[in-house]
């Protein structure tokens, strides 16, 4: 991530994906390594070892992966630059590729990838080097890293070794907290990836160039000029075939710790003094530091009923599958945060996230405070239009500059017009599924986008008192929101109390 990437990765490895068969290696993982290996990107001496518990031949895997892949190429060809796979790029990633079945919690799967991973650094002369990808449920996460350790293959010494988690990383802070202790006895921090995927976006990791990079922004970016910032994650789709996940983890835990306070903290973070990873990396730790924890006062849950998204009816959330029909469990969250230091004293920030909203939107909405009105004391002020500089990060990928001009005409009328950046009209950007970036920096050694200990720990932290609250307070009124619409009532009276409103959804 860091300043100059090269063309190709002159790294040597094997990527170990435990999960091999699973939803995540087919929809994200294996279309990343394609784009990668279409870019020419990949390490030039490549190794792809894929462990599952079902019974198959590595032809079958790959011939599995293909057809998943090609079905996406075909349904998703604004992300894709043709309409069919290369089969020639296909062919030669496909060739590197080799399936282990094992039970993850037996010592015996772990001998077969020792021997398995002997056998290809002697032909491919990978030097020992080795990225485990755990692409499984989080119940695996920790006895995974622990059989790694005994097995012998976490230890670098002839090469290095890294271990790539995926979230949920913890369900609050003391199992975080256990969970990173655990990893930690077996792993040095510089070798755990914690990773998320929301930082893979081109848009988020930009948050720093126009923030760092131009001296038109940074001098403003404080309580002294901005009035308050919104960050909206909205989702039109339901929860799917994740029923039975969401029944255990809800939108608080799914979303906030981990993608909403990452977008806080590229929004509210100090100037690093490099663009080094542990740099960056430790001010983003203070931002989370700095948060006041939060309290019911300060937050808003909601939980989407039977409605309509466009034309479409769509079931309530207690309709879905897996789903208890008297389920208490929040699809929608809004927060009042707070950040106590120095830059961002008085200045709230407004987070909301859930399912079933009007359109699937992501922004970074940032509220410059309102100039002096002295000058136009005979202009109507209701007509003033707020000044926003608005981040867009999915799915139309730009940044928005909302401001007051004159209207033509002999009077001094105003009206809000907008100035726009989009990255489709100024740059020609790769196929991207959004790990292609995280991925390249795994075999790089580049642990900038990746959670530190402390970081989790914090936006743990943050909001384990709200979740200890919720936890032991059944909600009222649930749902309490029609799928279609912008959430409940009581999340637009969150900000109505403070003379604020929501920007709208798209």
């Amino acid at each position: 991530m860091t300043g100059g990437k090269r063309q190709g990765c002159t790294t040597c490895c094997a990527l170990v994906i435990f999960g091999a068969g699973g939803d995540l290696t087919k929809r994200l993982i294996t279309p990343a390594l394609y784009n990668l290996a279409k870019q020419n990107l990949l390490p030039e001496r490549f190794a792809i070892v894929g462990i599952d518990h079902n019974e198959r031949t590595t032809d079958d895997w790959r011939s599995g992966l293909h057809d998943f892949l090609e079905q996406t190429v075909q349904s998703r060809k604004g992300e894709f630059e043709a309409k069919q796979i290369d089969e020639k790029v296909w062919g030669e990633l496909a060739g590197k590729m080799t399936y282990i079945a094992g039970d993850f919690l037996e010592a015996q799967t772990y001998s077969k990838l020792r021997d398995c991973l002997k056998q290809i650094d002697s032909k491919q002369k990978l030097e020992g080097n080795a990225v485990f990808y755990l692409a499984v449920a989080d119940r695996f996460f920790a006895p995974i890293v622990d059989a790694l350790g005994q097995a012998g293959l976490a230890r670098d010494e002839t090469g290095w070794r890294r271990v790539v988690i995926e979230k949920p990383f913890g369900h609050d802070l003391p199992s975080a907290m256990a969970l990173n202790a655990r990893i930690l006895k077996v792993l040095r921090e510089d070798q755990i990836y914690r990773i998320d995927h929301f930082l893979g976006k081109e848009t988020v990791q930009n948050i720093m160039a126009l923030r760092f990079s131009n001296g038109l922004f940074e001098p403003i970016w404080n309580r002294d000029r901005i009035d308050h910032v919104q960050i909206t994650v909205a989702e039109s789709i339901g929860i799917g075939t994740r029923g039975k996940f969401y029944e255990q983890t809800g939108a608080l835990r799914d979303m906030v710790p981990n993608h909403l306070f990452q977008l806080v903290a590229m929004t509210a973070m100090e100037p690093p003094s490099s663009f080094g990873a542990d740099e960056i990396r430790t001010k983003k730790a203070e931002v989370f530091k700095a948060v006041h924890p939060l309290t019911v006062d300060e937050a808003v849950r909601g939980q989407y009923g039977p409605g309509k998204i466009g034309d479409q009816k769509v079931p309530g959330y207690r309709e879905e599958d897996n789903v208890a029909t008297d389920s208490n469990v929040e699809t929608y969250v809004a927060l009042r945060l707070t950040i106590d230091n120095w830059r961002w004293a008085g200045v709230p920030f407004y987070l909301r996230t859930g399912k079933r909203l009007p359109d699937r939107w992501t922004e970074i909405a940032i509220h410059f405070k309102r100039a002096p009105l002295a000058l136009f004391r005979d202009t109507p002020v209701d007509t003033f239009g707020p000044d926003w500089l608005i981040l867009q990060i999915q799915p139309d990928e730009g940044i928005r500059l909302r401001f007051n001009a004159k209207r033509p005409g002999p009077e001094m009328h105003l009206e809000s017009v907008a100035m726009d950046f989009k990255y489709s009209d100024w740059f020609k950007q790769p196929p991207a599924v959004g790990y292609e970036t995280l991925l390249y920096d795994c075999f790089a050694g580049d642990q900038t986008l990746f959670q530190r200990a402390d970081q989790v720990e914090a936006s743990w932290a943050a909001v384990q008192p709200l979740l200890e609250a919720w936890d032991t307070t059944p909600p009222s009124g649930f749902p309490n929101y029609p799928a279609g619409s912008a959430g409940p009532e009581s999340a637009r009276a969150l900000l109505t109390r403070d003379g604020r409103s929501w920007r709208p959804i798209r």
